[in-house]
């Protein structure tokens, strides 16, 4: 019996695929699965900025389903972490504070 590769386009003999061990945990009588993500690095576990979050918000609020899968495939943080540090450069650049803060919140909402 042949099983079908969809990735590559190849066909592997089922032997040849490897299993998938799934453990789980009751929990009120329905059957959980085990899954963690894995360990973050160093520089990750310090707290996001206000743009960071507020990516965050905007992500989980009006795009579920790519905060979800930016979530579970462990890109979330990273790419929140990065539009901080855009945000907070840019705010750097502009003289006036509340001008600055103006522009970079018209350049969240408009990109």
């Amino acid at each position: 019996m042949q099983s079908n590769n969809r990735s590559t386009g190849e066909e592997q003999p089922v032997s040849q695929v490897k299993p998938v061990r799934i453990t789980y945990t009751a929990v009120r009588g329905f059957l959980l699965p085990d899954i963690r993500l894995s360990e973050p690095p160093g520089d990750l576990t310090k707290p996001l900025g206000m743009y960071g979050h507020m990516q965050k918000s905007y992500l989980c609020e009006h795009k579920p389903i790519t905060y979800s899968r930016l979530l579970l495939s462990e890109r979330l943080y990273p790419i929140c972490r990065e539009t901080d540090e855009a945000a907070t450069a840019r705010l750097a650049t502009i003289p006036d504070r509340e001008i600055a803060r103006d522009v970079i919140l018209a350049e969240l909402v408009y990109d």
